[in-house]
């Protein structure tokens, strides 16, 4: 397992930890039969239990300020993390700090200075417009009403809902409910926030509308950030740093930069050309697709480097345009799974 804590700014200063989670652990009992209807019956009397670990001595710390991404297959303990650490899982053993509480102990208090948003599980009233919950959580969070409208005024503007909050919720898409509920989450100007699944459902436009969110609200406040999605395109845009959890264990803890270092072994050229080409032929290259003006190779990077590969290009064809890219991170992911 490797283990790095980078430093939070690029002086190397010690920042202050927003998060620490020590040697936790949690673990279900839950009951198994046979299908059928007898053994329905037997379950009722003679029921087997079986314990399941969803965290299995998983331990990281997280800096304030930081946008911390917290990936990993289904099942892999994501959702019991965060809400241990939201307070509304009591571990089984092992320790969580956050903010200086106790998340589970001191619970009322700890609630104040956060934020949470589960997917598009509501935190809206269905039948009544997103304005009115808003209203009520400045109630409930006893804000200023000049800070109540300056701050709701800023996100709505931020994430482009303007003709959306006094429409009832019942009639807005997914994608503007996505939204509202991020200005329910972030409206008392919480100092750590997560968010589990942010932009799930949600169509590319809206997707950056609320990445720039995010990136704006964490460099302007400092606000700290946990982010766990299954969409890798989110954690590329946000996130310098990765968790990668799997059964219940963490399985890398680092830059992400780091991770693609060592596991992409790979990379794809979009070559374009002036004039029709020649036949290509390089040793350690693999053509996946070619038309007269155009062709995309794979490169094989540990027997041949990148920079012969464009320069055998530039030598021996009218190149009128390169493209490089990396293999898509969800093949990164994969490959560290499967290790």
């Amino acid at each position: 397992m490797l283990l790095i804590y980078p430093p939070a700014n690029n002086f190397g200063e010690a920042m202050a930890i927003a998060i620490e989670v020590r040697n936790l652990k949690k673990t279900f009992r839950t009951h198994t039969r046979e299908a059928g209807l007898l053994e329905a019956f037997k379950s009722l009397l003679f029921r087997k239990y079986k314990t399941v670990t969803a965290l299995d001595k998983v331990s990281f710390k997280a800096d304030e300020g930081e946008i911390l991404g917290l990936i990993g297959p289904n099942g892999a303990g994501k959702s019991t993390l965060i809400k241990a650490m939201c307070g509304t899982l009591f571990p089984t053993s092992g320790t969580i700090n956050c903010l200086g509480f106790e998340p589970w102990r001191q619970r009322i208090k700890y609630v104040k200075n956060i934020g949470v948003v589960f997917g598009p599980k509501p935190l809206l009233w269905w039948d009544i417009p997103a304005i009115d919950t808003f209203e009520f959580l400045r109630e409930v969070y006893e804000i200023p009403e000049k800070d109540f409208k300056k701050r709701l005024n800023r996100m709505i503007e931020i994430l482009g809902i303007e003709n959306v909050t006094k429409t009832p919720v019942r009639d807005l898409s997914l994608g503007e409910r996505m939204k509202c509920n991020l200005v329910c989450a972030l409206l008392h100007n919480p100092k750590l926030v997560f968010l589990d699944e942010p932009t799930i459902g949600v169509d590319i436009i809206a997707k950056e509308r609320i990445r720039k969110f995010i990136r704006d609200l964490n460099r302007e406040e400092g606000t700290t950030f946990v982010i766990t999605t299954h969409d890798m395109s989110d954690i590329e845009n946000l996130c310098k740093r990765i968790v990668i959890i799997n059964k219940g264990a963490i399985v890398y803890d680092g830059l992400l930069s780091k991770i693609k270092q060592k596991y992409i072994k790979t990379k794809h050229l979009n070559v374009k050309f002036s004039e029709p080409h020649k036949k290509f032929t390089l040793n350690g290259c693999k053509i996946e697709s070619e038309n007269e003006y155009e062709l995309t190779i794979e490169a094989n990077l540990k027997k041949i480097q990148i920079g012969d590969v464009t320069t055998y290009l530039l030598k021996n064809f009218k190149v009128a345009d390169i493209t490089i890219t990396d293999p898509p991170i969800e093949e990164v992911i994969k490959e560290i799974y499967k290790k």
